[in-house]
């Protein structure tokens, strides 16, 4: 039976370099593209990092049933998970890879149980997470420190997952969350 990996972490933690690191290192796990109703960023493709959706297109799915998980991360900005995303994936026998928020990791869970591990990829400290926003130079300085107070939130949240990770060494935290992902897939 196929089976759900969940990655959460603050805005900043190094969670994508970790998921790309742990894909292609383990064949065998696709990576399911949620949806958010903010614009692109840099070189992000719709339907490749995310499918990009207006704020009231989501809405108009999120009323309709279509998504397995979804918030309001920021006002206007919704993130979410498409049901038929995930059931894709699923149905073809593979392992799915989500990138969630800690409300959408908690919902996967509740769903799919023990079929779900989640992982919360972390910060070595608020002030390193800040210097990473601050040099990925994406954001204006009020939403670095929106996301900052968010990162807060989800850290206080960290004990609910199965398996935290702190990403203070790249290497270091790439080979446990390897290992981690490795050891639940082989678990019957």
């Amino acid at each position: 039976m196929s089976k759900l990996i969940v990655f959460c972490a603050p805005s900043g933690s190094g969670k994508s370099t970790l998921i790309a690191h742990t894909m292609e290192r383990l064949s065998q796990l696709s990576f399911s593209i949620s949806a958010t109703s903010r614009p692109p960023r840099g070189q992000e493709r719709d339907g490749v990092e995310y499918y990009f959706l207006s704020a009231d297109e989501m809405r108009r799915r999120i009323d309709r049933g279509e998504f397995i998980e979804w918030c309001e991360v920021y006002p206007g900005r919704y993130y979410g998970t498409l049901r038929a995303e995930v059931d894709r994936l699923l149905d073809a026998g593979r392992d799915v890879v989500l990138d969630l928020d800690v409300e959408g990791a908690a919902n996967i869970k509740k769903i799919y149980g023990d079929r779900a591990l989640t992982v919360f990829i972390q910060p070595p400290s608020i002030e390193e997470l800040r210097r990473r926003l601050t040099a990925r130079a994406t954001d204006a300085p009020e939403v670095i420190e929106t996301r900052i107070a968010r990162a807060r939130y989800e850290l206080s949240l960290a004990p609910q997952f199965d398996h935290r990770i702190v990403n203070d060494d790249l290497r270091l935290a790439q080979d446990e969350v390897v290992e981690t992902v490795s050891s639940f897939l082989q678990t019957p």
